[in-house]
């Protein structure tokens, strides 16, 4: 068609490449338009302490545990149908570090509606599919009033929860976790610096939470590993349980 109108062949060249071009352009423009239309969308994500704002109250770090085989007792809920109280898990008014340091326990609590004890959609909805049926939690000062911390125990429906809830708080711990207990005697400082680890213990998952009254960061004095220890001395109470299903030799 273009040698029928008279241009040379380098002339029908430069008409093809401009034709190419503009049809690209168009087409390109065509997809944005229909992209558009589509609306916008953001990806997922788990929100920061950063983006929860300066007054957020929740652990900085995170660590997760497996249940070890000594909890296997206590996988189905169905053979351990009693109900948590509250003596049971925090009878003990104090909980000892080392020789010369105790927890204090200066408040506690046992709820029944788990939604009760944590915050932040995704673990909410987290802890309700796993079955919760009680929240136990205790707030500790230590006798040196240096540190504060909190131990709080879900029951959940089975060991296969307990599990997938522990992987799960990897991530959602950042935006959200075990609401803090108030106390006239000391409380984890809002925006402070603090810690924490999940545990699986057959159907029931643990909480530790530490940090310094004074929300510092630790320092070489500071030693979370004895305190952590210190604080899980609240998991007797699952320990007897597995006891009461397998007899006292094992």
């Amino acid at each position: 068609m273009l040698t029928g109108m008279g241009l040379r062949p380098r002339q029908q060249k430069t008409i093809v490449v401009v034709a190419s071009v503009i049809g690209l352009v168009a087409a390109l423009a065509g997809v944005v338009i229909f992209a558009t239309s589509l609306g916008r969308y953001t990806p997922d994500r788990e929100p920061s302490a950063a983006l929860l704002g300066p007054d957020t109250t929740l652990p900085l770090v995170f660590r997760g545990w497996k249940s070890p085989k000594l909890f296997d007792p206590l996988a189905d809920r169905t053979k351990d149908a009693k109900a948590l109280t509250e003596k049971e898990v925090f009878g003990q008014s104090e909980l000892s570090v080392d020789r010369k340091l105790r927890l204090k326990l200066v408040a506690k609590r046992l709820d029944s509606d788990c939604s009760a004890a944590v915050w932040g959609q995704g673990l909410t909805e987290r802890v309700s599919d796993a079955g919760c049926t009680q929240a136990a939690r205790g707030l500790y000062l230590s006798s040196d009033g240096r540190y504060v911390g909190q131990y709080t125990l879900l029951n959940l429906k089975d060991g296969q929860a307990a599990a997938e809830l522990v992987d799960a708080l990897e991530t959602l711990y950042r935006g959200g976790w075990a609401r803090p207990l108030p106390s006239p005697k000391g409380s984890f400082p809002a925006g402070g610096y603090s810690e924490a680890g999940g545990y699986a213990l057959g159907h029931y998952v643990g909480l530790v939470w530490l940090g310094r009254v004074d929300g510092a960061e630790p320092g070489v004095k500071d030693d979370y590993v004895s305190l952590t220890l210190g604080l899980r001395g609240a998991e007797k109470a699952v320990y007897r349980r597995v006891v009461a299903i397998t007899g006292p030799k094992s």
